[in-house]
């Protein structure tokens, strides 16, 4: 058995149609047909019925399928690592990021590995963490900066700082001086992320909001931090951040209240896909953490 002979498996289970697929790999039919019989017989089963009108997938195919996709997918992924490693680091390397955390940092990570891998071609992505967790399994990015949690078996992952969560307002338009004051918020409007975007994050909100005895009314939603904050800064609503959103968006017209009695934070981890890190991620992971406790000092 070849790997051709597994893409040509994938690309006829894709597209249920020997024309279609033969166009599609840039072959002729009978060396198509002949490569999926070859197959079948090496793992004796039926992976397709066909006949003049029509092909599909039998259970083994489905299963099989299923299977041979993710096997694939890493196949490449070990390829692409192993061809940075043999081009000395050199070609691009992909950081993801969510919004909420502190973008001066990650310019400074830039800069940083700039210097140190000056022929490698750093991109920079907004992400969310779902999407993130997607993209980091199918290789698709080499290092992210998420929000727990984190279940994955194909992804490592390092605590980069735990943070707590604080009130933001407009100060001329609201009055609010201290954690008493929150359980008069219910009537108030709410700011928060995008449920479908992060609903872990929207969910620990609401949960924060329950401890201080109300249910907030959430009329904007966005996707982005610097939206939410915008929003709040021009009075059209209240919202509850990471605290360290204020080192980023300290405007004159916002006041922070750090919600202490809450108890509740928020981890932020550094993710990498499951196995040995490239030299680039630990060198990031290592200028993070240093960042972090200078932060702290």
């Amino acid at each position: 058995m070849e790997l051709r002979h597994l893409k040509y498996f994938l690309k006829l289970a894709e597209e249920l149609s020997f024309v279609r697929a033969a166009d599609k790999l840039f072959i002729s039919q009978p060396p198509l047909s002949r490569q999926i019989k070859e197959l079948e017989t090496e793992l004796g089963a039926t992976l397709f019925e066909r006949n003049n009108k029509r092909v599909i997938l039998t259970d083994a195919g489905k299963y099989y399928q299923k299977e041979i996709q993710e096997l694939v997918q890493n196949l490449e992924r070990i390829n692409a690592t192993t061809k940075k490693i043999s081009e000395n680091q050199s070609g691009e390397f992909r950081i993801a990021y969510v919004s909420s955390t502190f973008s001066g940092d990650i310019s400074a990570l830039i800069q940083f590995l700039s210097a140190q891998y000056p022929f490698v071609n750093f991109r920079l992505y907004e992400v969310p963490t779902v999407k993130q967790i997607a993209a980091l399994e199918e290789g698709k990015i080499d290092f992210g900066i998420i929000r727990a949690p984190l279940h994955s078996p194909k992804i490592d992952s390092r605590l980069w700082y735990k943070d707590s969560f604080s009130l933001v307002f407009n100060q001329n338009k609201y009055n609010i001086t201290s954690e008493e004051d929150l359980v008069h918020l219910k009537e108030e409007t709410f700011v928060f992320f995008n449920k479908q975007y992060a609903p872990y994050f929207y969910d620990s909100l609401l949960e924060i909001c329950a401890q201080y005895g109300f249910k907030p009314k959430v009329v904007h939603e966005s996707n982005n931090i610097s939206s939410i904050i915008q929003l709040v800064k021009n009075g059209l609503g209240i919202s509850i951040v990471p605290t360290a959103i204020m080192k980023s968006h300290n405007y004159p017209e916002l006041e922070f209240l750090e919600l202490k009695k809450a108890h509740h934070f928020t981890d932020i981890l550094l993710v990498t896909p499951k196995g040995n890190p490239s030299e680039i991620s630990k060198l990031a992971i290592q200028f993070l953490t240093k960042q972090n406790l200078k932060d702290e000092y």
